[in-house]
């Protein structure tokens, strides 16, 4: 019902920024909330931040707080995730994801996702 494509990574030096893009298509008027996971090898994945599609209120993992910004274009159906100051332990692979129904906020475990992309890479080196 929902489908979105993850573009943006890369690789970088550490401080250096990344900003990531979460283009959504298909029934993007049910969806109320788009967030942000990464998954590095052999660890389990994360929430990293989180938005409301109608009203902008945001929410971040406390390791990118300061650091991280997601926000959204509604022309355009997309979700960004701009990266500053990144550092080594932010290299994995990123996720975007969207939530139908918003039934408690802030959501930030993986299950109360609906749809997801196929994630893109984000390496840091140091």
């Amino acid at each position: 019902q929902v489908q979105l494509v993850e573009s943006g990574g890369g690789l970088v030096q550490a401080g250096g920024s990344l900003r990531l893009s979460c283009a959504a298509s298909g029934r993007t008027f049910s969806t109320h909330a788009v967030g942000w996971f990464h998954q590095a090898p052999g660890k389990e994945r994360e929430f990293v931040a989180v938005i409301k599609w109608s009203t902008d209120i945001t929410n971040y993992a406390d390791s990118v707080k300061g650091r991280f910004t997601i926000s959204r274009d509604i022309a355009k159906n997309t979700v960004y995730l701009q990266m500053n100051s990144l550092k080594p332990e932010d290299t994995a692979v990123y996720y975007c994801a969207a939530r139908r129904v918003i039934s408690r906020w802030p959501p930030r475990s993986e299950s109360e996702y609906d749809y997801w992309g196929q994630g893109t890479q984000v390496t840091v080196s140091s």
